[in-house]
């Protein structure tokens, strides 16, 4: 929430109507529910979301992290009011929770403020463990889902990534700057389309994901080129040229991202929840990761590590491209019968009967 300084009071109450006395009359959550069905409907047509989508899902599968944190139509249409009752006293209590002020409040007045309207918020019983079963070894088949309305594509290939709390996990961040740039190299009409590579560290091991919209004709070459800059990192040791320039890429946005308060703020709450190193330490560290460290977080990657991969756009111009370069499976197909028979229209082979003494 932000505000001026001299609404913190306003603020703070409207903290408390949600923590502490929270509206779920169903009028509220079937507003609530409309309107974030509403968002998803209007958003997930995008072809860019939807291999999104399907890159976490193929490398996540039902784990949580490869399903959408907004959920779906479908499921968000299964939510009654019962479900968040329960899900309110489960979790929305401030056992493990943070709370980060930033701005020109004086702490006795912050102090007084929280008691008063903040007090009757009380810690639960225990805080629920997760449960989840660890996620499966990813698919190494190509999934191709149909979208033969345009002529771009959207390419994706993801591996396993680090945790927040991993050394690895700002190597692994510079590391992004240093593979997108050398996948433009191998592959320059990449320049001209949307691109990006990125690690999304989380509580739990993310993701390591490159991405591109590019024409039909070129998704086969642009997944055969990522493959070969993920392979290239293992091999071909970051350069000093590389190095520099990534890091150079890395500081200044963390700088700018630090130099605003919700910067900070985030910067702070990644300290408590993750374990994470303030702002500063990071600056800090990331001018002092060595080439030798991109290299060591390069082999934890992609070292012998299963690889998922992922293209939507029109499956009759990909399929024959990417049949090429392994196994693929297109979203939606039936595999084939086991019993099937290659000619089903041949006569059927019968024992002679024998002929009686």
């Amino acid at each position: 929430m932000q505000g001026r300084a001299r609404e913190f009071e306003k603020i703070a109450g409207i903290l408390r109507t949600a923590l502490v006395t929270t509206q779920l009359t169903p009028e509220n959550l079937n507003r609530a529910r409309d309107g974030r069905i509403k968002i998803i409907k209007d958003t997930s047509i995008s072809p860019s979301i939807l291999a999104d989508r399907a890159i976490t899902a193929r490398l996540f599968g039902d784990f949580p992290y490869g399903r959408p944190y907004t959920g779906t139509s479908e499921s968000l249409e299964r939510i009654e009011r019962g479900d968040v009752m329960f899900a309110r006293e489960r979790f929305l209590n401030p056992n493990n929770a943070t709370l980060m002020i930033i701005g020109g409040i004086k702490r006795a007045r912050a102090n007084r403020t929280l008691r008063q309207l903040l007090g009757a918020w009380r810690k639960s019983e225990g805080v629920v463990p997760a449960t989840f079963q660890q996620p499966p070894v990813p698919d190494a088949r190509i999934l191709i889902m149909n979208a033969p309305g345009g002529q771009s594509a959207e390419v994706r290939l993801a591996v396993r990534g680090f945790a927040r709390s991993d050394p690895d996990a700002e190597a692994a961040s510079l590391l992004s700057l240093v593979v997108r740039k050398r996948w433009e190299t191998f592959l320059p009409d990449l320049t001209h389309n949307p691109v990006f590579v990125r690690h999304d560290a989380f509580s739990l091991p993310g993701m390591f994901v490159m991405g591109a919209t590019v024409d039909n004709l070129l998704a086969a070459k642009s997944l055969a080129t990522a493959r070969d800059v993920v392979k290239s990192l293992t091999s071909q040791p970051v350069t000093e040229a590389e190095l520099g320039a990534a890091k150079n890429q890395s500081i200044t946005m963390l700088s700018k991202q630090l130099s605003t308060n919700d910067g900070t703020a985030d910067a702070w709450l990644d300290v408590d929840t993750y374990s994470a190193k303030s702002g500063e330490d990071r600056l800090r560290d990331l001018a002092k990761i060595s080439s030798g460290d991109l290299r060591r977080a390069a082999n934890r990657l992609f070292g012998d590590v299963p690889i998922a991969a992922a293209v939507i756009g029109n499956s009759e111009v990909l399929r024959p491209q990417l049949e090429r370069y392994g196994k693929i499976e297109l979203f939606g197909e039936l595999p084939a019968a086991p019993n099937a028979t290659k000619n089903p229209a041949a006569p059927k082979q019968t024992k002679p009967t024998p002929k009686p003494e």
